[in-house]
């Protein structure tokens, strides 16, 4: 027996609140286990197709896939309220707030993507297997949009859900989006199971349905001989790598009284002789902003004590720090930049900003590297150290450390896995990165989920690459990562510390690498195209 409308529409809310708050819980270990992630996100996406799918209107679905959406934003990025309201002096409800006008914002893109699948989706249990290819083509169309428009924020894509799953294989070919429609394609087909002995037909029902189980259950199991497919191989030999985390506190960071003792802390991390049985370090990486003033802001004498470092431990070493250069036509130009230094830089060229290794960040943060034109009345309401930073080369030059080329990216920049494939590729004779780095200052977040979700994103860049990452923040979660997306070493959040890792560079380029989205997009261009001329069709004939 179907429950009543009136009951339904009654339990329905629920049951969409709390699938959304399971999906929220899916894209980082704690409380859930690693084991758990994968499953949990597609079985919570899978209420949500079957809702959806099933529903009476394209308008509902919309409604529907907005709230699921709006619950699981809110929860899974819960952690954008520590950064307003503990350090940025926002008030309690407008730190809520905030978080809950964001939500409902990114929630559009998932809603809209449910009401396009009802949209073009024939009866479900009539069709069950073009249902499970529109569905996943259009929840990932608009996981693509929403990594694009207005600069993009693609924060909790469910790809990131499944980086221990078989799906993961599929990384270094379609990159998460690929791995976000093979995810929805198999919440669609266990969706369709659920209604099979409501219809009128059960059995011919059931056999669609299951039938309509198959394509995403094959997708599934292949990503585990794709998984140990060897995209890369080694280059040169493994780089000694000393990580250094100085836990310095995101209120004392920017405090003028207090930058003096953050940078003796890294100072003196930097400076420790390697411990017994431990290499020498090729290069030693401190986070984003580690100096939290611009370069010509600084006494000569403390990058003479740097370049000292540099000469008595025989490294290079990389350093986040903000930048005024200042241009051949006299405008000045404000970067946040990562620059590498060695005993041999010149002080000039420190004091300038003109070192020979330098990163320039190229995808801002709105609201805290650049202030989107009308926002600026919110800026004035956060106590935030925010500027208004001129955006780095799409292409940039690798660093150069001891047989080895070091791709750059820095804070959120790893998020967008294109704008890293440019370093990968070999370009006027010198060759392509073989190992990422990301500097990172997570200082904002406190010891929130937004860690160990950073993390997962970096374990897909990797994967996706096939190149080894090294993640390097303030406050953790600062790791070793292989070119398989295990994580090889760590140090705990919000300790102060240094982590020596021995990484092997790799070179050689995955299908996403060369390609980047285009076969995904390709495919669900095709799919949402073939559709929508069956559903012209269809509404023709009658």
């Amino acid at each position: 027996m179907n429950a009543s409308p009136q009951r339904r529409g009654m339990v329905l809310p629920i049951v969409l609140t709390l699938a959304g708050a399971a999906q929220a819980l899916t894209f980082a270990p704690g409380p859930l286990p690693d084991g758990a992630l994968a499953l949990v996100q597609i079985l919570a996406l899978a209420v949500l197709a079957r809702i959806t799918l099933h529903g009476a209107s394209t308008r509902q679905a919309l409604v529907r896939g907005w709230w699921f959406a709006t619950v699981y934003f809110s929860i899974g990025l819960y952690w954008l309220y520590v950064s307003m309201h503990d350090y940025g002096d926002l008030s309690a409800p407008m730190s809520a707030g905030g978080v809950l006008l964001l939500s409902a914002f990114l929630a559009l893109f998932p809603g809209a993507a449910c009401a396009l699948a009802r949209r073009l989706t024939p009866a479900a249990q009539q069709a069950p297997w073009r249902a499970v290819l529109i569905w996943a083509a259009a929840w990932t169309l608009f996981e693509w949009l929403r990594a694009t428009v207005l600069t993009g924020f693609p924060w909790l894509n469910i790809g990131y859900a499944q980086v221990d799953s078989p799906i993961a294989g599929w990384a270094p070919i379609l990159g998460v989006h690929g791995m976000a429609f093979i995810a929805a394609c198999a919440a669609a087909a266990l969706a369709g199971l659920w209604p099979a002995h409501a219809t009128g037909k059960p059995e011919s029902g059931r056999r669609g349905a299951l039938l309509a189980l198959v394509l995403p259950l094959a997708m599934v199991l292949l990503g585990w001989p794709l998984h140990h497919i060897a995209w890369s191989q080694p280059a040169g030999r493994p780089l000694h790598a000393r990580l250094v985390q100085g836990n310095v506190p995101q209120s004392d960071k920017f405090n003028p009284a207090l930058i003096r003792q953050g940078l003796q802390r890294h100072f003196e991390l930097a400076a420790l002789p390697p411990a017994q049985g431990e290499p020498a370090p090729d290069v030693i990486i401190l986070p984003e902003t580690v100096l939290p003033i611009f370069q010509d802001q600084l006494p000569p004498q403390v990058w003479d004590a740097w370049r000292d470092v540099a000469a008595r431990q025989h490294a290079a070493l990389i350093m986040g720090v903000p930048l005024h250069t200042i241009e051949a036509s006299g405008r000045a130009r404000y970067t946040n930049s990562a620059i590498g230094l060695t005993a041999d830089t010149p002080l000039d060229a420190l004091l300038r900003g003109r070192t020979e290794q330098r990163y320039d960040k190229r995808h801002l943060v709105p609201w805290g590297e650049y202030v989107p034109p009308g926002f600026h009345w919110f800026i004035r309401m956060l106590n935030i150290p925010l500027g208004d930073f001129d955006r780095g080369a799409q292409r940039q030059k690798p660093f150069a450390i001891a047989g080895q080329e070091l791709a750059l990216n820095i804070c959120y920049e790893d998020l967008f896995g294109p704008a890293l494939l440019p370093a990968l590729q070999p370009m006027d004779g010198e060759p392509g990165a073989t190992l990422l780095v990301n500097i990172s200052n997570l200082g904002w977040f406190g010891d929130t989920w937004a860690l160990r979700q950073h993390l997962q994103i970096a374990r897909v860049r990797t994967l996706e690459t096939a190149r080894p990452m090294i993640t390097d923040t303030n406050t953790g979660i600062t790791a070793a990562i292989d070119a398989q997306g295990r994580v090889l070493s760590r140090l705990a959040p919000h300790t102060i510390g240094v982590l020596a890792v021995t990484v092997q560079g790799m070179r050689g380029l995955t299908p996403y690498a060369r390609l980047g989205d285009l076969p995904i997009m390709l495919l669900i261009a095709t799919i949402l195209l073939a559709a929508a001329m069956c559903a012209w069709r269809r509404r023709a004939e009658h």
